[in-house]
């Protein structure tokens, strides 16, 4: 479980975002799950899912279909127990096909800084595969690659 806690910081927020932007680089469920409260509330596009097991076999489904995802996430906004993140993320399917997706997302943790309410809108836009930008191979984003900002994303 993440060391990071409400009531959030500039800092503190920024680093819970780049927290979740590693899990889902790193695509680890089981990590993933460890941050969510046990009861989280969590919709994602069209699906609405409720507690642990449900997030788990979506989320296992998903990767299965978004190969070779690399995602960037930025702070939006904060309060005491609540952020905004931002995000654009890349992937391809099993057909070749490349996809950059963008979205947010809004979040609300509890006192242990487990995530208990996540609402995500996104959308899919059709790229060539020379116009990716996110090509690094590690299994997080190193500190060197750009943010969003710095894309102009």
């Amino acid at each position: 479980m993440s060391a990071i806690v409400p009531p959030f910081t500039l800092e503190t927020a920024t680093q819970k975002v780049r927290e979740y932007e590693d899990y889902w680089n790193q695509r680890d469920v089981a990590s993933i799950l460890h941050s969510y409260a046990p009861d989280i509330v969590w919709r994602n596009r069209n699906a609405r899912l409720h507690g642990l097991d449900e997030i788990a076999g979506f989320l296992q489904h998903k990767w299965g279909r978004e190969l070779d995802l690399h995602m960037v996430k930025e702070l939006w906004s904060f309060s005491d127990n609540r952020i905004a993140a931002r995000f654009v993320f890349e992937w391809h399917d099993d057909s070749g096909n490349w996809f950059r997706s963008y979205g947010s997302e809004n979040w609300e943790f509890n006192e242990k800084g487990q995530m208990t309410m996540r609402f995500s809108c996104i959308n899919d836009t059709v790229i060539d595969v020379d116009e990716r930008l996110f090509h690094w191979t590690t299994p997080t984003r190193p500190c060197h690659e750009p943010g969003l900002s710095d894309l102009d994303l």
